[in-house]
């Protein structure tokens, strides 16, 4: 049964003392738990669903969550769309998913749904997809769903994730722009202390004064960010950085303030103040660096995004936003227009498709090829079918490929997790020795004593372990998307870096995957009466022989003998075997028998790719042995190994054949990649240490593969190597520098060699350098 429509009893938790049981926010006099009746209902809801496990979990911000927030819903159904199996599907733009709690809340609560197939929610996007059986109208029970949760709704687009991002960073912005300006005011009120040597009691009391009435509000404003997140965290029962800066600001003033009080000799609002300005000038300019790290996505996206001209049944045309086509619908592409949305081709139309494969010479697409959505029309306009919605598009595709790799954790993300965990509470507790140390047994005066251990609070930084690592991988997958290369899964460039052998298929690998005639002394005439024949099979040798002689009219009565040949009359075309010759011993070779005319034979070659010599002596040279497996003939995988300087080969390998010896070499220590783009390869793709598939591969080997190539050849292999080898570099020299650093400034802290603004100086500095450190990993 449904939970959107049913009751829940109020789970009997222990009452909190802080704040709303739900959201958090603070009580008003004569509240028990709850500061709103929307909250009682949505913690109602969480208890009957069995989760309030997120009340121990989550990091959402005091008062974020509460239902009656909610604007009054938009009508979501004509957003669900209807798939081909007739279960529906609606993208939301979820704001207060503010944490990995939120996350599973959000996908377990729809899950008990009995209707709803799937719910997955992303972070960096804060995009929600849902799929259900039933109408569209559901979507509206959805929204409500989440409504009662606390969560606000919308249409997902990439507009709403930039709305939602800029409004956050207008907030960073603004708390950075009051702690500057009150952080000038009161230094300039400080320096008249400091030097003024003779000045009055009554003189430098008023001062302090005047710095308490800046510096106060100052604090309290300026630091709520951290305020925010650190009491988000103490809620969680998970202590955070953001804890104990705040723990250091709110020390520093109120010593301060009990300074002025008593008319002491010293305040350290100036400190309070410096220090919140250096780190929220920090925090926006890692913001900055992390949102640089992840715009693959909102670039990917922002190509989409626009209107698009649909031509009518009528032949009117309609500008439309490109969300609002439909696969089937036909729209004229204007010359410099940006292709929003994938579809055929109903002329030869010339493209600029670098912005998604990064090819860098424009490309012919003929009449009937797909054409790649983020395209540029370089020739003149012509019109197109639609042959997906823009959800449904390759844009699409690849930008929630790039979420989750993005998103998940490889190795080094998971141990940084745990390490920093771990590294935060064992902060707090060397400061809170540092204070009792001073006070306790070297017996001074309990303010000095607070410097220091607000000092140790101040100086630590476990940025490498919580954020520079993860920065790395993120930078990683947006270089290598722009120099096509799309990356799947979350521990492919960990994997990458430490290949050291190569595994390369044939056909549509190292070579185009498209025969072509071998130029020869045959005769026009034969050559046409062939090619007449052949345009009656879709054979791949039959259509190369098409392709030779297009005007070649097409034969009456022409029979196909599946893996033997065509019969018309008396003539057959097809393998030497079935017209009376020996069998080829590569399987590249037509002959036509006309009767009792002497047979023609046909040779055909396999291209090789023009930059697969060159990008396989760069792997070599990158330290990986090459090996190439192929299904096909003799003769054929020597040329093509002698052409790419490979001298260990293998021909007639099948798709047992190729896991197979995978399996011997992960047997054997190595650590194998294995590229390959048939259905033959998926197996093989699979089983190695890490695999990719080329530009053209089928979805069956690109879905097995860890990278995919987008643009065509294996020139950005190596350099995809490079990058990975790179990147992993980083990470461990980001953990490195984080262990070194906070090994050798908490103790300096702690013995008393530092100050507030000093610590906080070194702080704000280490992080920048975490994080353009990471940011190295995006050049080859």
């Amino acid at each position: 049964m449904s939970i959107l429509g049913r009751a829940q009893p109020v789970a009997s938790e222990a009452v909190s003392a802080a704040g709303c049981a739900h959201c958090g926010a603070r009580l008003a006099p004569g509240q028990d738990r709850f500061c709103c009746a929307g909250c009682e209902g949505a913690h109602a809801l969480v208890a009957g669903l069995g989760l309030s496990a997120f009340y121990a979990r989550r990091e959402t911000e005091a008062g974020a969550l509460r239902p009656e927030t909610m604007v009054a819903g938009l009508d979501l159904a004509p957003f669900a769309e209807q798939l081909r199996d007739g279960t529906q599907r609606l993208e939301l733009v979820v704001s207060g998913l503010t944490c990995g709690a939120c996350i599973w809340l959000v996908e377990q609560a729809l899950a008990a749904e009995p209707d709803v197939l799937s719910a997955r929610a992303s972070l960096s996007a804060r995009r929600l997809t849902v799929t259900w059986r039933g109408e569209a109208a559901r979507a509206n029970d959805i929204a409500a769903l989440l409504g009662r949760l606390g969560f606000r709704v919308a249409p997902w687009s990439p507009a709403c994730l930039r709305a939602t991002e800029d409004a956050e960073g207008r907030a960073l912005t603004r708390a950075l722009g009051i702690a500057a300006f009150g952080s000038m005011n009161i230094m300039l009120i400080s320096v008249a202390v400091w030097v003024g040597g003779d000045m009055g009691p009554s003189l430098r009391h008023g001062l302090h004064w005047l710095a308490a009435m800046i510096g106060m509000p100052v604090v309290l404003v300026a630091g709520m960010p951290f305020y925010r997140s650190a009491w988000a965290a103490i809620r969680a029962g998970r202590p955070s950085m953001d804890l104990a800066v705040s723990l250091g600001v709110l020390a520093t003033a109120a010593m301060s303030l009990s300074e002025t009080l008593r008319n002491g000799p010293y305040t350290w609002f100036d400190g309070a103040t410096m220090l919140l300005a250096l780190l929220l000038a920090g925090r926006v300019f890692d913001r900055a660096a992390r949102r640089r790290a992840r715009q693959s996505v909102a670039e990917l996206l922002a190509l989409q995004e626009g209107m698009v001209t649909r031509l009518l049944a009528d032949g009117h045309l309609e500008a439309v936003p490109a969300e609002a086509v439909a696969a089937g619908d036909r729209v004229l592409v204007s010359a410099g227009e940006r292709l929003r949305l994938d579809g055929v081709a109903t002329v030869d139309a010339l493209l600029d498709a670098a912005a998604t494969t990064g090819e860098s010479v424009p490309r012919l697409f003929a009449a009937g090829d797909a054409l790649p959505a983020g395209a540029v029309n370089m020739g003149a306009a012509f019109t197109m079918t639609v042959s997906a919605a823009a959800k449904d598009g390759s844009l699409a595709a690849m930008a929630r490929l790039l979420e989750r790799a993005e998103q998940a954790k490889g190795r080094f993300v998971a141990i940084a997790d745990r390490a920093a965990r771990f590294y935060v509470p064992v902060v707090h507790l060397v400061a809170a020795a540092t204070f009792l140390a001073w006070w306790g047994l070297l017996e001074a005066p309990w303010q000095v004593a607070l410097v220091n251990a607000v000092c140790v609070l101040l100086i630590t930084c476990p940025c490498a372990l919580a954020l520079a690592v993860p920065a790395v991988q993120v930078v990683a997958v947006g270089a290598l998307f722009r120099r096509g290369v799309l990356v799947t899964s979350a521990t492919a460039l960990e994997r990458l870096a430490t290949a050291d052998h190569v595994v390369l298929d044939k056909t549509g690998t190292l070579t185009e995957g498209r025969s072509v005639l071998v130029p020869d002394a045959q005769d026009d005439v034969v050559l046409c009466r062939a090619a007449s024949m052949a345009k009656a099979s879709r054979h791949p040798l039959a259509q190369a022989l098409v392709r030779a002689c297009p005007d070649a009219p097409l034969a009456e009565g022409v029979r196909e003998i599946p893996g033997q040949g065509l019969e018309c009359g008396a003539a057959r075309l097809g393998s030497p075997a079935f017209c009376g010759l020996g069998a080829s011993a590569d399987g590249m070779t037509m002959v036509l028998r006309d009767g009792d005319a002497a047979p023609v034979s046909f040779r055909f070659a396999d291209r090789m790719r023009e930059d697969a010599p060159t990008a396989v002596a760069a792997l070599k040279s990158l330290g990986l042995s090459a090996e190439l497996l192929s299904g096909d003939g003799e003769g054929a995988v020597a040329a093509i190994a002698w052409q790419a300087g490979i001298t260990d080969w293998r021909s007639g390998v099948d798709p047992v054949a190729k896991q197979a010896r995978i399996a011997t070499l992960r047997d054997e220590g190595r650590h194998p990649l294995m590229v390959g783009d048939g259905i033959n390869d998926a197996a093989a793709l699979a089983a190695a240490h890490v695999s990719a598939s080329p530009a053209g591969a089928t979805d069956l080997a690109q879905t097995a593969s860890d990278l995919v190539l987008q643009r065509e050849g294996l020139s950005a292999l190596p350099a995809a190597i490079r990058i990975a080898r790179r990147a992993q570099a980083i990470a461990r020299g980001n953990i490195g520098f984080s262990l070194v650093y906070n090994a050798f400034a908490v103790p300096v802290a702690a013995v008393g060699l530092v100050t507030p603004v000093i610590a906080a100086v070194v702080m704000a500095s280490s992080s920048l350098i975490v994080v353009l450190n990471a940011l190295r990993a995006a050049k080859d």
